[in-house]
């Protein structure tokens, strides 16, 4: 299948993508970023030690310069004063060592954060392909990075010069001053002159980074057919997943229908509804809903309370209340415990005659009539069911 281009990913990079990117080692990064950081590191180093530096780097000239006769004829005493040369090196430029290479970690994570990723340090022979490495040099993305880069030289090294041009009486001058005299002037024209290019790099980088974000998030974007795929691969197959959730409602189902006959009443509405209840006195602080269900489910459900012998009684309004406002295994609401418990004192007569061997026909046993069902509760009351 042909690639979809550029112009058909519509859809935003999910965060699996990114993932995927950050593990392949491609994380948003900013290269102008970095480069600032760095320099202001060197700028406060040069700013805050300007006297130590001095001082330190003269120092190394006159360790340096000074020559007797014995270093000359000793090749151990040589050794040694190159090594006191060396340390003073290092102990000089360990300041710069620091900084930078803590700025640049801390350019490096700004953006996208510490990553660290195995895949990125395998060899890519298809990196040394030069028919590939051609094409990237001549795409958009390469003659973008050039564009850049020589805009950015241009513009650095232009003020530079004019720097340099702005000052050139102040160079001249220094040939009247003493040694200390001129290499302090210089230091601090130097200083000044730093201070500008490093604001000119902050401009570029602060350019640099919303630009590097909205590529990097454009070269992630999605076609719709690659968040299908990437959807079903992370969410299953949607019709394995129909077949799950029909399977999980069957098993629900089915142990909702176990307890249908360790229930003390069914309230159908007749047909349509029907809710199984159940009250232990010793365990229970009000009866509970142990089965529901609309049709088809309320029809089964009658169908095992007669086969069980659970009383079945018609109660329209207080069948549908149960259905609609108390969940499987939930307590009934406060507003229904005296229709329901005239509902259970039915069953417990009912039970008694069944007992006692005494007629249980409408006659000798009166139906609960009128049962106190708030209007609120009761969908066909409020309008909520047809």
């Amino acid at each position: 299948m042909a690639e979809e281009s550029d112009q058909e990913k519509s859809l935003p990079a999910s965060q699996r993508r990114i993932d995927q990117a950050r593990e392949e080692g491609n994380v948003l990064r900013s290269r102008e970023l970095v480069t600032a950081l760095v320099t202001l590191s060197g700028l406060a180093v040069c700013w805050f030690g300007a006297s130590w530096l001095y001082s330190g780097g003269r120092e190394i000239m006159l360790v340096g310069l000074r020559f007797n006769h014995a270093n000359s004829h000793d090749p151990a005493g040589m050794l040694t004063h190159m090594q006191d040369l060396g340390l003073l090196g290092l102990k000089l430029v360990l300041p710069f060592i620091v900084a930078t290479s803590v700025l640049a970690l801390l350019g490096s994570i700004m953006l996208g954060g510490w990553n660290y990723s195995t895949k990125a340090l395998m060899p890519d022979f298809t990196k040394l392909d030069p028919i590939s490495g051609l094409g990237k040099i001549f795409s958009w993305q390469g003659l973008g990075e050039l564009v850049k880069a020589v805009l950015k030289s241009l513009l650095i090294g232009g003020m530079g010069v004019w720097l340099v041009w702005l000052q050139r009486d102040a160079f001249v001058g220094m040939l009247m001053d003493s040694t200390e005299q001129a290499l302090s002037h210089l230091m601090g024209l130097a200083l000044k002159d730093f201070f500008i290019l490093c604001g000119m790099l902050v401009l570029i980088a602060a350019l640099d980074v919303p630009f590097q974000a909205w590529r990097y998030f454009s070269q992630l974007r999605m076609t719709m057919e690659e968040y299908k795929r990437e959807a079903k691969e992370t969410e299953g197959d949607p019709h394995v997943k129909s077949r799950i959730k029909q399977q999980q409602r069957d098993m629900a189902r089915k142990r909702m229908m176990s307890e249908v006959p360790k229930a003390d009443v069914i309230v159908t509405n007749p047909t349509h509804y029907a809710v199984a209840i159940k009250y232990q006195e010793s365990g229970q602080r009000a009866p509970l809903v142990v089965a529901k269900g609309t049709d088809h489910v309320a029809q089964r459900i009658r169908e095992i309370a007669q086969e069980s012998n659970i009383p079945l009684l018609e109660a329209p309004p207080l069948a549908r209340a149960l259905y609609a406002h108390t969940e499987l295994g939930q307590e009934i609401p406060l507003s229904l415990y005296t229709a329901v418990a005239q509902v259970l004192a039915y069953v417990y007569q009912l039970r008694a005659h069944r007992a006692a061997g005494l007629p249980t026909d409408r006659h000798h046993l009166p139906l609960p009539a009128d049962l106190p069902v708030p209007k609120e509760l009761d969908p066909a009351a409020t309008g909520a069911v047809a």
